[in-house]
């Protein structure tokens, strides 16, 4: 059963982390102490719940909450080496830990043990963050705050900084919390509704100080050509850019992208300042982790031609990467990680909006809502004075530190298509289903494109929230329409890495009951409509520059000859051969294109539902309950074939395994000797 203390803290860390005002995504940390009985000894023993590393406050719950011995944690101060070795305090953690001990403790655990109060938030909210990076920050707190707040210098995260913290509340019996330079802010109270209501104080006091007293335009005056474009316009040029963009931002490693046109973004790339601003980088740690030290920012107006954009992003690119490699080689020693990566993880377009990149979608989307905390930060601070933030050498030390690359090697390997976008057409049933259900499985991001926009939303609602899915119309018939799912699938996830030409429909008739119609309608969705889709991807995985793959679902009448099929295997001859045509054009580009040729799917297949299946009985003389049996006995392996095993193909041809694999069908037809390739 949960200690009281510990739920106050849970429900406290949820409120205040549910608003932004408060803290960023995964950022600060809280904690509160009470007494137990010690199952052991059946004494009371002092405790401490705090939130563990990586977790965030807004969804906390309790395995989020590393839980330690006081006194054991606050004995580690008679065995403090010093600030040169004050990284092995983290693993001393462990051994304060009381029973299991619950999550992973953060590095601001000493924080939390050292200072006497029952209950302690640290936070990042952007208005204590303004004060904390202003050049006069020191004075603004004594100005803002009175003695309530006091003013603690920079220092990195860790033990020491636990000390300085504890000695001040001693010393100012006083004071509520403090801010913390170049950082944040910590509060404390003896209650958990003391300590919420002193943490909301000081951010509230603070936002409330910048704007009365903030001059009007901390940013400079809007730049004549930097104003936003229209939102469409804006839309059209941010798509035509995105492919580009994120292929530079994955030069070292492919990377997931997010776009927002957010009113803050586009209001301080209009400005004056932004450029100056920009290149001074980010200040608080919790920040520039996730969004680099600095962006990459196109100094062109917003009504620059598509052409100019790329070729000055691409120069901009080179520059950036030679810079943070010279911020690397000047504050490198001998015992730093290896440098991991020169590319941006924000790039800034003006009159457009903002690129964000990371490993997977929610990294990207984070990293971004996280510029969006630093572009306020440095609203406050120029608003109240001059934006200041942590040097970069102190940068250095905190994103090379020891023990976040500790914390990196920690994480999970990821799963093989981590990192790729996929668009699948026809998927929201069906095979197509199927098959965007397994990518998703294996850690791609996924579009489900479907003729039916209900139904196709509901299919990716199916596999997770927008970070791992999205339902977008197209009709493949209809080459505008392409483009419209292709621009959503480039803004949703920054580009486009597979494609899967899966939208289908067959009519089951003998030739002379083949209506000129009939052939039109199975040739435009399956023939026509897997070029359209293949030329426009094509463009993105073109300028991308990081190779890709097409898919084609054709299937076994491409090469076996059944009855009464004209139409339908026809054109999926023609995909077939679609297939071998764009291997050898597109795979100078590094682009693999391959073939899939399953037997009769019925189980779950939108096709064999709307009637295709009872046509196909007939033609057999069965019940088509029976279908599926029957397509079975007729294969060598008396296998019934599934959406599933042909998701399996897909998996296979598009992942490391077959890395050197193009032009090929594979066969899903548990053995069709009619349909073996010749």
């Amino acid at each position: 059963m949960t200690n009281q203390a510990a739920a106050d803290l849970i429900a406290r860390s949820n409120r205040l982390g549910a608003d932004p005002k408060n803290t960023n995504y995964a950022g600060g940390n809280t904690s509160a102490k009470g007494t137990e009985t010690d199952p052991v000894t059946g004494e009371p023993v002092e405790l401490m719940w705090v939130k563990g590393s990586g977790g965030d406050l807004g969804t906390l719950t309790e395995p989020g909450l590393a839980v330690l011995r006081l006194d054991r944690l606050r004995a580690l101060v008679d065995v403090y080496p010093g600030l040169e070795r004050e990284d092995e305090m983290v693993a001393a953690f462990d051994y304060t830990l009381h029973g299991k001990g619950g999550a992973a403790p953060s590095i601001d655990t000493a924080m939390h043990g050292l200072v006497d109060a029952a209950h302690v938030d640290h936070l990042h909210p952007d208005s204590g963050i303004a004060i904390a990076t202003a050049a006069d920050g020191e004075e603004l707190t004594q100005k803002i705050f009175g003695d309530r707040v006091v003013w603690v210098p920079w220092r990195r995260p860790g033990f020491q900084l636990g000390l300085d913290i504890a000695a001040i509340k001693a010393e100012s019996p006083q004071a509520i919390g403090c801010i913390l330079g170049g950082h944040g802010i910590t509060a404390w109270g003896d209650t958990s509704e003391e300590t919420e209501a002193n943490s909301l104080w000081i951010i509230d006091t603070a936002a409330a100080y910048i704007a009365e007293h903030g001059a009007a335009e901390p940013f400079g005056p809007v730049v004549d050509g930097f104003e936003p474009l229209e939102a469409g316009e804006r839309r059209a040029k941010a798509a035509a850019l995105a492919a580009t963009i994120r292929g530079l931002a994955s030069h070292d490693k492919p990377m997931v992208g997010h776009f927002t046109d957010a009113p803050e973004v586009l209001e301080f790339l209009s400005r004056a300042k932004s450029g100056e601003l920009a290149a001074l980088g980010t200040s608080c740690p919790d920040h520039f982790l996730r969004t680099k030290v600095k962006p990459m920012l196109l100094d062109l107006p917003a009504s620059a031609s598509i052409e100019d954009s790329v070729a000055r992003l691409t120069e901009l690119h080179e520059a950036y990467r030679a810079d943070y490699r010279a911020y690397y080689d000047a504050h490198a020693t001998p015992e730093s990680p290896a440098i991991r990566g020169a590319d941006p993880l924000i790039v800034l377009v003006p009159g457009v909006g903002m690129f964000s990149y990371g490993a997977n979608k929610q990294t990207a989307r984070v990293a971004g809502e996280f510029y969006v905390n630093a572009i306020n930060v440095m609203r406050g601070a120029e608003a109240l004075s001059t934006y200041s933030p942590i040097s970069d050498a102190e940068k250095f030390a905190i994103e090379y530190w020891a023990l976040e690359e500790a914390k990196l090697q920690r994480m999970p390997k990821p799963k093989p298509h981590a990192g790729r976008i996929a668009l699948v057409t026809g998927a929201a049933s069906g095979i197509g289903k199927a098959i965007a259900t397994r990518l998703a499985a294996e850690g791609a991001c996924v579009v489900i494109a479907d003729l039916d926009l209900d139904k196709a939303q509901a299919a990716a609602a199916e596999l997770g929230n927008t970070d791992v899915a999205i339902g977008v119309q197209a009709n493949v018939t209809d080459g505008a329409a392409i483009q419209r799912a292709i621009d959503d699938a480039v803004l949703a996830f920054g580009g486009l890495d597979l494609v899967v030409n899966n939208a289908g429909l067959s009519l089951s008739k003998p030739l002379l009951e083949t209506t000129e119609a009939d052939w039109d309608l199975q040739h435009d969705v399956m023939a026509k409509g897997s070029f359209l889709v293949s030329k426009a991807a094509a463009k993105v995985l073109i300028e991308q520059g990081l190779g890709g793959d097409i898919i084609y679902i054709s299937s076994k009448n491409s090469v076996f000859a059944g009855p009464n099929n004209i139409a339908y295997s026809a054109t999926k001859a023609d995909q077939a051969h679609q297939v071998r045509l764009l291997a050898v054009e597109l795979g100078e580009y590094g682009i693999k294109v391959n073939g899939i040729n399953p037997d009769g799917v019925v189980r779950g297949s939108g096709i064999f539902a709307s009637g295709w299946g009872a046509n196909r009985a007939k033609t057999y003389g069965i019940e088509e309950e029976d279908l599926g049996k029957f397509y079975a006995q007729r294969t060598i392996l008396k296998r019934e074939v599934l959406p599933e095993h042909v998701a399996n193909a897909v998996i296979v041809l598009t992942g490391p395994e077959l890395s050197h694999t193009t032009g090929l069908h594979i066969p899903v037809d548990a053995g069709v000797a009619a349909a073996f390739l010749r």
